[in-house]
């Protein structure tokens, strides 16, 4: 299915990167400042992962996993303090989709061209007016190839494992940095050399390295790239 005319015209802000880049955090911010609308793509993926586990499906079952991706209502909403709220088949999974395992679950069915494509029409029908900072790694790429602006954020991988060490342990989450550390070195291997929207900046992406730099120093970044002019 095409995206219709009057989408087209809806502009369109990419930040795209790896595990842990801040993509997530900045994303929020941006659309926030600017009063658009936020994609969080990741968390389709996970919420598709998540529905599986629950299904007790293998995740090498590709046409199990696709079905499952058609089958999965996936839903957002804001709770009382304003923070994110991810609804999967009528439960709220949001503090389950942070979790490293959900993580690896959305890698591994990620690199399912059926599934990418299954997925597709969702991820672009968030693409409304006034506007939509979409968040994730094939936005710019893929998904939004025409968007005017588009961001690649990235940062060192001890820098990456340190944040999703210090934000799993203020949730409670028992997890050891080595043990991240790891996961984001995999993870950036199977994102980065898989055969369907391989991780990597689009060629007209401004990249920001966010290594020991702070959220609102990123955050001007990004809001000095949409002052230059679209295309």
């Amino acid at each position: 299915m095409q995206t219709p005319v009057n989408q087209t015209l809806v502009p369109v802000l990419t930040i795209d990167g790896p595990s842990g880049s801040g993509k997530g955090t900045i994303s929020r911010i941006v659309a926030q400042r600017l009063g658009w609308h936020y994609l969080d793509s990741g968390a389709l993926y996970r919420a598709v992962g998540i529905a599986a586990s629950w299904a007790d499906l293998d995740l090498s079952d590709a046409s199990a996993l696709v079905r499952c991706t058609f089958d999965t209502e996936i839903g957002f909403r804001d709770d009382a303090s304003g923070e994110p709220r991810v609804i999967v088949n009528g439960q709220d999974a949001t503090d389950e989709l942070r979790t490293e395992t959900a993580g690896g679950a959305a890698s591994a069915i990620a690199a399912i061209p059926e599934v990418r494509a299954a997925l597709k029409d969702r991820q672009r029908a968030f693409r409304q007016a006034p506007g939509l900072v979409a968040d994730g790694r094939d936005m710019g790429t893929v998904i939004f190839p025409d968007a005017g602006h588009k961001v690649f954020l990235t940062a060192s991988a001890d820098e990456r494992a340190e944040r999703r060490h210090k934000q799993l342990k203020n949730k409670g989450v028992s997890v050891t940095f080595d043990g991240l550390l790891r996961e984001i070195l995999a993870r950036d291997a199977r994102d980065a050399n898989r055969a369907v929207a391989p991780l990597r900046p689009a060629e007209d992406a401004f990249r920001i390295d966010t290594t020991g730099l702070g959220i609102e120093d990123v955050v001007a970044q990004v809001l000095d790239v949409m002052s230059h002019p679209a295309g």
